[in-house]
């Protein structure tokens, strides 16, 4: 008899879809089939989004869609924190659970599609790194659990807990592994990158018979040395991280970080109650360009937070000018329940929460076309994510996937994805390049 079929919805962050390959990894070890639609599956498990309203309604539209198609339902994820409100919506969901709760989804599948047939461990393989839900080419690497901040806007320490380090040993056999596996791009993820080992004070381990000390720059010197692409997410401006920059100026990790600043008026940093606001920032960005010229810098911002004023809004802009940073996202402020910002005075109208964001986009907007602009006519390293016919895209060390920008490339129809090519810039957007290829292609 055929091995029963799981469906599987997986939303939210990077971290998140991290959760869902290991959930679906284990799946598979035990011998079931992973199917791309409703109507195939036996059972679904939708991993849920809870970190804003609109993430909330997304998640809670999701489940009533798979409850609709298909009738047998799993829930987990963030908004399986609130499992109460959930039943209460959708009673016939099997079982909810919250994140990082692998075993009990696992087993709530068991339980609700056992197995028909005797599992075996020798014609059910499983690939060595896992069942992956990105591209062969490139892959997260969670290197910690939970966070030890209260930033006042933020509920994810409610639902993930504090700060667990995975010991380093253990993520460079991973990240090993992928490597080994085809990955070209490592994407280093947590909810606070730059406090990795913090809390089991920095402890070294072990990774091919050598000690490793359990810190961020332990961690980068090491995975330097895999030959691939490793790209730093969720890092915050600590003094510490200046002793990252060199190694990105060396080649050795691309110079690319991703950096949370969410606004640029000490007020505002103060009620949102963000670690690192007592930073001089601006200072520190100057620094990390005098050290490594070529560093691509993204952030996120919140505009609209309660008590921001046109005085505060205008010292966003100010940062923003000054800062010049290459990849901007912006957040209309959002109330979230069980958040301590909810509690603040002067919460801002929407229309002028709006006013607000599109000033802010449209001054980004401006920096990011002048930025590209100077690419034109360089030469840039590319790694090829798509090729249909005559569509070739890739992204280039400035470009995270999905969030960032992307290169279009002509003149070369054998690419595949994973490739790693030369593309020489002749056309910028706002926020895209466009280029050819040029010989020799491939990186040497």
């Amino acid at each position: 008899m055929s091995s029963p079929k799981v469906g599987f919805v997986s939303l939210g962050c990077p971290k998140a879809l991290v959760d869902s390959e290991r959930i679906l990894t284990q799946l598979r070890m035990d011998g079931y089939e992973i199917v791309s639609s409703y109507d195939n599956a036996d059972i679904v498990v939708v991993n849920t989004c809870g970190f804003i309203d609109s993430a909330r309604i997304e998640s809670l539209q999701t489940i009533g869609e798979a409850i609709n198609e298909n009738g047998k339902v799993i829930v987990t994820g963030c908004l399986g924190v609130y499992a109460q409100k959930i039943r209460n919506e959708y009673p016939q969901v099997l079982s909810v659970s919250g994140p990082q709760q692998y075993e009990q989804v696992v087993s709530a599948v068991h339980e609700h599609a056992p197995q028909n047939n005797e599992h075996d461990p020798y014609t059910d393989l499983v690939p060595a790194q896992g069942i992956k839900l990105t591209p062969r080419h490139y892959s997260y690497l969670k290197i910690s659990e939970g966070c030890n901040h209260h930033c006042s806007f933020c509920i994810i320490p409610s639902m993930r807990g504090r700060l667990v380090s995975r010991p380093v040993g253990e993520v460079m056999n991973e990240a090993e592994g992928l490597v080994k596996a085809g990955v070209k791009e490592l994407l280093v993820i947590s909810q606070d990158t730059s406090a990795y080992g913090s809390d089991i004070k920095y402890q070294t381990g072990f990774w091919q018979g050598r000690p490793l000390k359990g810190n961020l720059l332990g961690l980068c010197h090491a995975l330097a040395e895999l030959g691939v692409w490793v790209r730093l997410h969720y890092v915050y401006p600590y003094p510490h991280v200046d002793k990252i920059i060199p190694l990105m100026a060396e080649g050795k990790l691309l110079p690319y970080l991703d950096v949370p600043f969410q606004h640029g008026s000490p007020s505002v940093l103060k009620a949102m109650r963000r670690p690192a606001a007592a930073e001089n920032t601006l200072a520190r960005i100057k620094t990390w360009r005098e050290i490594c010229p070529d560093i691509s810098i993204r952030s996120t911002f919140i505009v609209g937070f309660p008590g921001e004023t046109d005085a505060d809004f205008g010292i966003l802009l100010e940062f923003l000018q000054e800062a010049q940073l290459d990849r901007v996202g912006c957040f209309q402020y959002s109330p979230v329940e069980g958040a301590r910002a909810n509690e603040l005075a002067e919460h801002v109208a929407d229309d002028v929460k709006q006013e607000r964001w599109e000033r802010f986009m449209q001054a980004q907007q401006v920096i990011s076309a002048n930025k590209l602009q100077k690419k034109i006519g360089q030469t840039l390293e590319v790694l090829i994510d798509k090729v249909d016919g005559e569509d070739i895209i890739g992204r280039s060390h400035a470009d995270a996937p999905e969030i960032d920008g992307i290169v279009f490339i002509r003149g070369d129809n054998d690419l595949l994805p994973g490739d790693l090519v030369k593309v020489k810039i002749d056309s910028a957007g706002e926020y895209d390049l466009w280029g050819a290829v040029v010989y020799p292609r491939f990186r040497s």
